[in-house]
């Protein structure tokens, strides 16, 4: 007796639906997939862990890890400008190299740029005092670099002069590891730019 050949064409359409049943369930698969490492990536990103003493998980979440580096970039700034310009005949070599643990080349320049024309020279000559009154940074996020704007008040006394001063500077600021007690913020200024000085009216 002989076997009966199937219909080719039912044959067809079976291996068809097979093919387009695989291809659409791997496509499903495939969509899952990405949607799940894109929803893992944000969650990473918008949470860090931590161990308690108990060995218990505690989330951080990013918010207030924000909140921390903009507290501890202010105090960096603010350690940087105090130690770079609050100056006189008996701190400041002492106090610049405090600030040149702070900030890189662009701040070594500048160091290098005020020695070489005098500053520090008549600082010694004429016991100038620069004294910081008024410190007052601004931050902003780009492109995943933090920029800042500082407004500095600061004043020169000359003995019978005092004269008053308003100092802007921008920069970067970069992440990198701490080193106490030179570095403690474990913050770099980089991008340093002394933009404007104009003399003010003596706020005393």
């Amino acid at each position: 007796m002989k076997t009966p050949y199937k219909n080719i064409y039912s044959i067809l359409k079976l291996n068809r639906f097979i093919v387009l049943a695989v291809v659409l369930c791997s496509l499903v698969c495939s969509v899952f997939a990405i949607w799940m490492a894109i929803s893992t990536r944000n969650m990473a990103l918008n949470s860090a862990f931590a161990i308690n003493t108990d060995g218990s998980i505690i989330p951080l979440k990013l918010v207030t890890q924000k909140e921390n580096f903009r507290v501890e970039a202010l105090a960096h700034l603010e350690l940087f400008h105090t130690y770079f310009y609050n100056i006189d005949a008996s701190n400041y070599e002492k106090n610049l190299e405090k600030a040149l643990w702070l900030g890189n080349s662009s701040v070594d320049n500048l160091y290098r740029q005020k020695k070489a024309e005098g500053v520090y020279n008549r600082l010694l000559q004429y016991s100038l005092v620069q004294k910081v009154l008024t410190i007052d940074s601004q931050l902003e996020e780009k492109e995943e670099s933090f920029h800042f704007k500082t407004t500095v008040i600061f004043e020169i006394n000359r003995g019978s002069i005092v004269d008053t001063y308003e100092l802007v500077t921008t920069g970067k600021l970069l992440i990198v590891d701490r080193h106490f007690p030179h570095n403690p913020h474990g913050l770099l200024i980089t991008d340093y730019f002394e933009n404007s000085l104009r003399k003010v009216p003596s706020q005393n």
